[in-house]
């Protein structure tokens, strides 16, 4: 009876994320603010990417960063992203690997009216190199609520989340962010977002800024994806972001 009783409760999920998910609903990647929405049940997105910061003379980059999403039981979904970074300082240029991120997003609300609630707690590994300005050299923790909503074509999401920054002259931080979309066609979809974050150093401070960008689909499996944004309180912040996904 158990068994009989698990194997319906696995079917009907399944069933739900794919009625919910029809339509085609891009979230996170290439904007900062992320989605409850995982990868369907026994399938894949994979990212071949690359994210750019820019101010006055510095440059930090991913050249490229590689990011695997697999979901891996209905409503969960692993997450992998494996960087190459560049960093362009007054104190010199640095190419190679840095901080390697994984993750498990959970989606926890999943109402037949579009509505949906999850949790993505995100780990960054101290893998690159902190003395060339590629890590932090300590782990890092985000622990974020995210939410969606969907009318017909158009879908907005956000949240906020709470980072864990252990560091000397680190701080733990908040980050916040809304974003809006609308699918104008089964080619191009369009949206933007506005984020906010409280300081990351002892000497920092408080950042507010804003992305637009969107989706160009050739077909159900491959995408082009764009971004660029600029900050709200620092005059020459310029953030971009570029990349191409395979949904499997």
């Amino acid at each position: 009876m158990k068994m009989n009783r698990m194997r319906k409760i696995i079917l009907r999920n399944i069933f739900a994320v794919i009625v919910l998910t029809s339509a085609t609903v891009f979230a996170g990647p290439p904007f900062n603010t992320d989605d409850p929405e995982p990868v369907d049940f026994m399938h894949w997105e994979f990212y071949t990417a690359s994210s750019m910061h820019f101010e006055k003379y510095d440059v930090d980059a991913t050249l490229p960063h590689f990011e695997v999403n697999y979901g891996l039981v209905p409503n969960v979904q692993v997450h992998l992203v494996a960087p190459l970074g560049y960093v362009k300082t007054e104190s010199g240029r640095h190419y190679g690997y840095m901080d390697t991120e994984l993750g498990l997003k959970y989606r926890f609300v999943n109402e037949d009216n579009g509505l949906q609630i999850g949790v993505f707690p995100l780990f960054e590994l101290p893998t690159g190199d902190k003395e060339k300005q590629l890590g932090k050299g300590k782990l890092q923790a985000f622990l974020p609520v995210w939410i969606q909503k969907s009318w017909g074509k158009f879908t907005t999401y956000g949240g906020a989340g709470y980072w864990y920054n252990p560091g000397q002259e680190n701080k733990n931080w908040v980050f916040a962010g809304w974003e809006c979309q609308y699918e104008f066609s089964k080619i191009v979809t369009l949206g933007a977002e506005l984020y906010y974050h409280t300081a990351d150093t002892k000497d920092g401070s408080a950042d507010a800024g804003f992305n637009v960008g969107g989706y160009i689909n050739f077909s159900n499996q491959g995408h082009i994806l764009f971004a660029v944004g600029h900050s709200l309180k620092v005059e020459n912040v310029l953030t971009g972001y570029v990349g191409y996904q395979l949904t499997i």
